[in-house]
């Protein structure tokens, strides 16, 4: 098999996800037949430096031994059963592990198998919260530029129009306010209040991307923003979901982002990297005064009904389980520390560089933000190709270049991969 054959076959059968397919008929799309460690190879033989975490879900790097061995522990005693009315170990190992890193009061565990579904049970569980309690509050709260997912609730609280836009009319009605990212501290947190404010009583929660907005072209802001959050949410009685589906489990320097604010959200939705890139799963967390709103007999009809067929699937969570044994066993947060100043230093250089706007980066997440460049010009995807010839994969957003490398990168990877980009991005200078 080679690339060209297997791209003609791809092409007659498959729509891939934020594609436009027409672009394929000129740009090659590229199968690949295997990976290891901070590489992915394709059928010609070609190796690429994968510096996005195959879409931000890889923490240990591809075909890691550890996982792989815990996976086909696993394959040989059960691979997945019903979980209504069923349990197994590893989903109640994952749920306890995740309780004790987590911030109390968070002490409860419900299971899915996307960041999406994620967002849609904690806005299903908010809003039904206040149900049955006998209050009807249909609104939610985000914040301008945010990206949730692109099942129906999860893209009624997003802000990003090129996801958005031509759903409006079928959406739930949602609200944004101010974004920290893209406003002052101040600015953002008045903002929410005054939205608070006017639809007193309506609310049922408020859902934000801790740090980082990641879908929102990587932009960035601090952990102060959160705690005055926390505030705010307590005084209006509405809850706080904090969507950690892509900045949990180390990408911004701790564990969990919302750590750096020294608060605990009501809801916490988990993803990506949880199972290290391996298996499809998510998970979301909250308090045992939530639990208990849906804990009656049968008649009363309070439950919560939301279910998946692979929900709390159980070679995802053994996965899970295994990828919390590297970050016990190798100290990954103290580990990073060190390649996280090693990116900040040298991508100082990129600030001289005439057509760079900004360069940002909390934790193992680094942004290079490109400006003097119409849209239609595509500057994100010429950078893609040129880096690509270089054995460099990158996914630039329009004019952003970031970098989410896998924790495995070693120094030596790191500097190719911002050498690369920044001649790259410093030739772009001389057109």
């Amino acid at each position: 098999m080679t690339n060209k054959t297997l791209m003609k076959e791809d092409l007659r059968y498959i729509f891939h996800p934020c594609s436009q397919m027409k672009d394929h008929e000129t740009l090659p799309l590229i199968p690949i037949k295997k990976a290891n460690g901070s590489y992915i190879e394709d059928y010609d033989g070609n190796r690429y430096l994968d510096c996005i975490s195959s879409w931000w879900v890889n923490l240990f790097g591809h075909s890691n031994a550890y996982i792989n061995a815990a996976v086909r522990a696993q394959l040989e005693e059960l691979e997945h059963v019903i979980f209504a009315g069923f349990t197994h170990k590893p989903a109640i190992d994952l749920s306890r592990r995740l309780v004790a890193l987590t911030p109390e009061p968070l002490q409860k565990v419900f299971f899915a198998d996307n960041g999406s579904s994620a967002i849609e049970i904690a806005l299903k569980m908010s809003f039904q919260y206040f149900k049955n309690r006998g209050e009807s509050r249909p609104l939610f709260v985000s914040l301008e530029n945010s990206y949730h997912g692109e099942t129906m609730g999860a893209l009624a609280v997003s802000d990003t129009g090129l996801y958005k836009d031509i759903y409006r009319d079928i959406l739930i009605t949602t609200v944004q306010a101010a974004s920290p990212a893209l406003v002052s501290e101040d600015e953002a947190i008045e903002s929410m209040r005054t939205l608070l404010q006017h639809h007193q009583g309506k609310v049922a929660s408020v859902v934000i991307e801790p740090l980082v907005q990641c879908a929102g072209s990587m932009q960035m802001y601090n952990a102060g923003y959160i705690t005055r959050l926390r505030d705010l949410c307590d005084t209006f009685g509405v809850f706080l979901i904090a969507d950690e589906v892509a900045v949990g489990f180390g990408r911004t320097g701790s564990m969990f982002a919302i750590e750096q604010a020294g608060v605990s959200p009501d809801f916490l939705c988990l993803s990506k990297g949880i199972t290290g890139g391996y298996m499809p799963l998510s998970v979301v967390l909250f308090s045992n005064d939530i639990y208990n709103a849906f804990y009656c007999d049968y008649s009363e009809g309070k439950s919560f009904l939301d279910s998946h067929s692979y929900t709390g699937n159980t070679l995802a969570c053994a996965t899970a389980n295994a990828v919390l044994d590297i970050f016990e066993n190798e100290n990954v947060i103290e580990a990073n520390r060190e390649k996280i100043a090693f990116m900040a230093r040298e991508t100082i250089k990129f600030k001289a560089l005439s057509n760079v706007l900004e360069v940002r980066q909390r934790g193992m997440i680094c942004a290079i933000e490109l400006h003097g460049y119409d849209a239609n010009e595509r500057i994100g995807l010429h950078v893609f190709q040129e880096a690509l010839k270089q054995g460099v994969y990158i996914r630039p957003l329009g004019g952003v270049i970031y970098f989410m490398p896998p924790y495995c990168f070693s120094e030596a990877e790191l500097r190719h991969m911002i050498d690369v980009t920044y001649d790259i991005v410093a030739d772009l200078t001389t057109r």
